[in-house]
Order: C-alpha cells, then sequence, then structure tokens
C-alpha cells in the first residue's frame, strides 16, 4: 500500500509505517538537517524539503508523478506539538483579552495545509499523531468568520460526511514500549472496511497487549528489563563518562555542584528531596519539595523548601544557586534531578533528555543521565535498522538525535497499530474479526 508522510522530521516514526507494509514514497520535512537523515535512510522515497504551505503543490504533483495512476492509501501526519494546550476555549479567550496569550499559535494552522493535501491526494485514510492536548486544542475556523474550533472539529466539518473517525489517547507503554509516552493517535477515513470496523465494534485499534499489573496479558516493560546489562559509566569523569566499544554509550559530564546532587540522590527520588549529609547530624526530617496550583489553576512549586538542615543548619544536598555569597534553592518541579524507576517504564523521552534538571531523566542508580545508546534502546529504535547518518555525508551531533528522538513516536508500538490497519485493510475474508468487541472494558481495566 502507498502512502507520504508529512512532517516527517528524520524517520524514526516512518519505521512504524515501513514496517507495517506501506511504502512511503513521499516525504516532506521544513528542517534540512532532519531532511538529510531521513534521506540517508529512506533513499527511495522522495523527500520535499521546505514549508509545508510553501510546498503543498510540489507534494501533490510529486506523489501522483509516483504513483503513475495507482490510488494512494495512507497521509501520516505529526505536525509540531509546541503549540498545543490544555486551555478550553473560554479560557484561551480570556487569556487573550488579557494580553498573556496570542490566539493562535501559528504552528497549529500547520493542520490547514495537512487536510488540503489529504483532500487533495484522494488518499482514504489520514492518521495523525500529536501530544494528547492537541484534542482540545482550538484554531479558526475561516468557514466561520474565525471562530474558534477545536482541532479535530475542523478535521471532521472539512471532511464531511463521507468520513468516520476514531480517536484515541494511546499509552505505549500498553503496546510493550518500555517507556510511557502518550500521544493522540487519530484516524480519519472513507475506507468501507475501516469504516465498518469502527461502526460495529467501536475501535480500529489492536488489543492492548501489556499492562502495569499485567491484566492484558503482560506488564509493562521496565527499564530494568532494558537497561539494566549495560556496562556502567558515570558522569563525574570523561574516562568514565563514556564506553567507546559500545556507539553512543556516553554522557555529558556533570559539573562538581550537579555532581554533588546527583550523587546524593536516592533511587526514585528527586535531588531537591536530599536530606542533610552532615555526619554529625545526617538528619532525614527535612521538608520535600512540593507544588500546588494557585487559584488560576496553575501549578507552582513552594518557595519555601529548605536549603539548609533544619536541625544543624548544614547546606543540603539541593540544587541550588549562590548569589552574592547567598544560597538560595534553585527554581524547579518536583521532577527535575529525578531518578527514573528500574521497576517502571521510563519516564517520556524528550529533547532535554541528556539534561539532569530535566523532568525524570536521571539514570535509576548511577551518577549520569541516560546515554543515547539507552534512549535508542527505550525507544524501540534500536530494535530496526537505523542509521545516524545523513545523506549529505555530514556528522549528525548528539543535540540532532536528541531533538530527532524527543519529536518522535515509539516507532514499534505505531508498528502495533498500523500493522493492525494493515491487516484490515487487506483483508479477504470478510468474516474474520481483528477489532476487539470487549476494548472498552479492557481500556477501563487500563484506566
Amino acid at each position: 500500500m502507498k502512502a507520504i508522510s508529512l512532517f516527517a522530521s528524520g524517520g524514526i516514526g516512518d519505521l512504524g509505517l515501513k514496517h507495517s507494509g506501506f511504502d512511503v514514497i513521499v516525504a516532506n520535512e521544513l528542517l534540512e538537517d532532519r531532511a538529510e537523515v531521513f534521506k540517508y535512510n529512506y533513499p527511495k522515497t522522495h523527500m520535499v524539503v521546505g514549508d509545508i504551505w510553501e510546498k503543498a503543490s510540489e507534494i501533490l504533483e510529486v506523489t501522483q508523478d509516483r504513483l503513475g495512476g495507482s490510488p494512494l492509501d495512507i497521509i501520516f501526519a505529526t505536525p509540531p506539538c509546541q503549540g498545543m494546550s490544555k486551555n478550553g476555549r473560554g479560557k484561551l479567550l480570556n487569556l487573550c483579552r488579557q494580553g498573556l496569550k496570542n490566539a493562535v499559535d501559528p504552528r497549529n494552522l500547520l493542520i490547514i495545509p495537512t487536510i488540503e493535501i489529504f483532500i487533495k491526494s484522494g488518499a482514504h485514510t489520514l492518521v495523525m499523531e500529536n501530544v494528547p492536548e492537541m484534542e482540545n486544542t482550538f484554531i479558526p475556523d475561516s468557514h466561520r468568520n474565525g471562530e474558534l474550533i477545536r482541532i479535530i472539529d475542523l478535521i471532521k466539518s472539512s471532511l464531511g460526511n463521507e468520513f468516520s473517525s476514531f480517536i484515541r489517547v494511546v499509552e505505549f507503554a500498553n503496546y510493550g514500549v518500555p517507556q510511557n509516552r502518550q500521544r493522540l493517535i487519530s484516524v480519519f477515513t472513507k475506507n468501507k472496511i475501516l469504516k465498518h470496523h469502527i461502526k460495529e465494534y467501536g475501535s480500529i485499534f489492536p488489543q492492548e497487549t501489556h499492562s502495569k499489573n499485567g491484566y492484558l496479558g503482560e506488564k509493562w516493560l521496565t527499564v530494568r528489563d532494558i537497561i539494566s546489562s549495560t556496562p556502567p559509566l558515570d558522569a563525574g569523569k570523561p574516562e568514565t563518562a563514556q564506553y567507546k566499544e559500545i556507539p553512543y554509550h556516553r554522557v555529558p559530564l556533570l559539573d562538581d555542584e550537579k555532581y554533588f546532587w546527583v550523587s546524593n540522590t536516592p533511587e526514585e527520588k528527586s535531588a531537591f528531596d536530599n536530606q542533610c549529609i552532615n555526619p554529625a547530624c545526617g538528619f532525614k526530617g527535612n521538608p520535600t519539595h512540593s507544588s500546588s496550583k494557585d487559584e488560576n489553576g496553575i501549578n507552582k512549586v513552594s518557595v519555601k523548601t529548605p536549603i539548609f538542615c533544619v536541625k544543624c543548619h548544614s547546606i543540603l544536598p539541593r540544587p541550588w544557586v549562590k548569589e552574592n555569597g547567598e544560597y538560595r534553592l534553585m527554581k524547579g518541579y518536583t521532577s527535575a534531578y529525578k531518578r527514573m524507576s528500574w521497576d517502571s517504564p521510563a519516564s517520556t523521552l524528550t529533547c532535554n533528555l541528556s539534561y539532569a534538571c530535566s523532568d525524570n531523566k536521571l539514570h535509576p542508580s548511577q551518577n549520569r543521565v541516560l546515554s543515547l545508546y539507552e534512549a535508542m534502546k527505550l525507544h524501540t529504535i534500536s530494535s530496526y535498522k537505523f542509521e545516524w547518518q545523513r545523506a549529505d555525508g555530514k556528522k549528525v551531533s548528539d543535540k540532532l538525535i536528541r531533538e530527532l528522538i524527543g519529536e518522535s513516536i515509539p516507532p514499534a508500538g505505531l508498528e502495533k497499530i498500523l500493522s493492525h490497519l494493515s491487516r484490515l485493510l487487506n483483508e479477504k475474508n470478510k468474516n474474520k474479526i481483528f477489532a476487539i468487541p470487549i476494548y472498552r472494558k479492557q481500556q477501563e481495566l487500563c484506566l
């Protein structure tokens, strides 16, 4: 089956598309660095580099040329998520009136050329991946004098009654990915088989295979399952911060202060909660870091968390800032400088996965962050043939690798979902049921 990929980045998500039986004939990516990695790994795919607003016609022309009269099946689109908001329409309007927020983040409007390309391409199914916040993100509707409308509702109204939709927030740990990563997967289709399964069974996604307690068959894969046998590293010295025999198994050094905080942080704890290490005191009852919501519902961290032991007044190994000879607690959420748990899936790997101050990014027990090698395994990239190379021969930087991982969807989880769609689309025996009628009950168990 034929597919095109929009906002393709370096092609990590497209691994799931490719291994589900789809031939990605055309892709589009705004940034050259990411496009070069894609082109190296997908040499047979025509990559259109540039702004989708400006390249829409070219994408369609190249697609029709490469199809050679054959139909297009799928458009896979992963528009940028940075502009998505949890704010409802009323709160958004209120913030706009106060001058505290622009009415629309331009990145959210990228859904418009996506819809236009989908309609003109003739593809029968649009599959979109984004953060859960997309479901309640509003943009102006040009057909209604700029009235704010949910992105999902705009897509539905633009496509019309010929299309059915299935929209669900997916926890990828439930599909065997060793990482807690929630994404909104939206499917819009006019394909008769897919529409039938949506109507009859309420789902076109496969049965989940994993859960926290194993109710659905297997327990979540954990950090311990994936990286416990990886050679240890320590971010205190250059010679211990890398393992040359394994590519990308290296970590950035921590300066003396950060190393002091991290090395005194127990498993599954944050450095903000570290207790007194004065041998003559060792008091373990110092108040820990906390947060609460203010009158506007905004989460605020405590400014009263002590930096000195309340019993002996020794400085605590907590993230601090020193100004004019005075110490104060560094601003940070309760999940900053926090260790991952060995016996849970990894926290969501973001573009900041190599920063100790990022949420839940410290190694479970060693004094460091995750290495890029470990991140590749936890993101399931290592399960596929994927090279960190560029088509133009330039070096792929560690920064670019972090960004490509943080911006992408775990391919193994996506492959399970798309392989299920592929089986449905290729279904020969119409009496064979691939959708799971008891899906809703299983979802309740997960929740």
